[in-house]
């Protein structure tokens, strides 16, 4: 079983649970991330590194977030890998915890 990132990484992408992934299982559309379940082991180390706690173990999502299963080992086949940290976008701290963003990832 994978983790998965949820809705509140998108338009915050924090990268600090890329520093960790012993496997780099990360892959970085323009504003939010996605782990590849084909490469994620389980390990854990990424969840409480996250500052928008948007990492989850794919049967602990929120409710209502479970299509981004789905959505996190597609896109992970059409992104590329990211294995560095990068700066967050200017404006992170301000979306961190808004909800309903679906329908602001962009996909390229």
């Amino acid at each position: 079983m994978a983790f998965v990132v949820g809705e509140n990484c998108i338009k915050c992408k924090y990268t600090d649970c890329v520093a960790v992934c012993p496997v780099d299982a990360f892959f970085e559309g323009p504003n939010f991330l996605a782990i590849s379940p084909d490469i994620c082991i389980d390990c854990g180390l990424c969840e409480p590194e996250c500052p928008a706690q948007a990492i989850f173990q794919e049967d602990k999502l929120p409710a209502g977030q479970e299509d981004f299963t789905a959505l996190n080992a597609e896109l992970a086949t059409l992104w590329p890998n990211i294995r560095e940290v990068k700066a967050p976008p200017a404006d992170a701290d301000q979306w961190n915890g808004v909800p309903d963003k679906l329908h602001l990832l962009a996909l390229e």
